[in-house]
């Protein structure tokens, strides 16, 4: 396997990570890279910054301009955006595979943040650009990810607006276990990374109930909790919640 190792610009004091060119990747077909042929990758690789972001650190701020394009290939990532009241909105959290900051404005219209560990692809937004003038297969895969976007933004709405908050939780758990699956394969297992306070914040919840509620799912036999997230011990009764 050959590895490249990218430089940081003058001021950059972003971790610098060996890794293996974009050929090798092991996560590609999960991203858009998976629409370039073996011969584009090449050029795509002069212009892609392999990082690795630790835990808490911010990717990028909401309000800021957005000079790159960045795919996430390994951890988690939460996105929120800041209320005028200072409060914090969790718009969503994305996951190996998923693709960030490609809003139509110039600036990010959210905050990126590491939960853990994550490793991304960094992309100049101008070249980027350039690649999607000059591949409209890439495009297509652009609109593919934009869809999938849109259709966990409507689960967020249908979640804020029409569910209890067992409802809302049952629903979450599932959606994540089903997101999962794409990179993963599906399990009764699922991982939560993400804190107590992030789910309440996704799900326009405090974390006394969201914790009482993941309490309550477990008194029930819905689920247990493990350390690094919770089992489901059955299915058919959790999602019967979550349908409401």
């Amino acid at each position: 396997m050959s590895i490249v190792q990218k430089q940081n610009k003058p001021g950059d004091t972003s971790p610098v990570l060996e890794v293996p060119n974009c050929a090798a990747c092991r996560q590609r077909h999960l991203s858009i890279c998976a629409a370039f042929g073996e011969h584009e990758l090449v050029s795509f690789d002069r212009v892609v910054q392999h990082k690795t972001i630790p835990a808490k650190t911010v990717l990028f701020e909401q309000g800021t301009m957005a000079d790159f394009v960045f795919s996430v290939s390994e951890g988690t990532v939460r996105l929120f955006r800041l209320l005028p009241d200072g409060r914090r909105q969790i718009i969503g959290f994305a996951i190996k595979g998923d693709f960030l900051g490609t809003a139509m404005s110039d600036r990010h219209e959210y905050t990126a943040e590491a939960v853990d560990t994550i490793k991304v692809c960094r992309i100049p937004r101008l070249a980027f650009q350039s690649m999607l003038d000059e591949k409209p297969h890439l495009l297509k895969k652009l609109h593919e990810i934009a869809g999938r976007e849109i259709h966990t933004s409507q689960d967020q709405i249908v979640l804020l607006g029409r569910k209890n908050a067992e409802e809302r939780v049952a629903a979450f758990l599932l959606s994540y276990r089903e997101r999962l699956a794409r990179v993963f394969t599906l399990s009764v297992h699922i991982p939560l990374p993400m804190s107590r306070q992030d789910i309440a914040d996704y799900l326009g919840l405090t974390i006394e109930t969201v914790s009482r509620t993941i309490s309550k799912l477990a008194r029930d036999k819905l689920l247990v909790v493990v350390p690094d997230g919770i089992r489901i011990l059955d299915l058919d009764r959790l999602t019967q919640l979550s349908d409401g």
